[in-house]
């Protein structure tokens, strides 16, 4: 399925995690963009993980 997405972050996180459904549907995709908002919660997510605290705190 050609044709343009617009990401969540949920998306964005099964991205991350390799899901094979999302990287097939989004292999033929024409544009991929990814909403300000989406990125703000990514970065939050990271901040309040508790693995970069075990890192900055090493």
């Amino acid at each position: 399925m050609s044709g343009k997405f617009l990401l969540d972050t949920n998306v964005i996180i099964a991205i991350f995690a390799k899901e094979p459904v999302i990287h097939e549907r989004l292999s033929n995709a024409d544009e991929v963009f990814v909403p300000c908002i989406a990125l703000g919660e990514m970065y939050f997510g990271a901040c309040k993980s508790l693995k970069i605290k075990k890192i900055l705190f090493v």
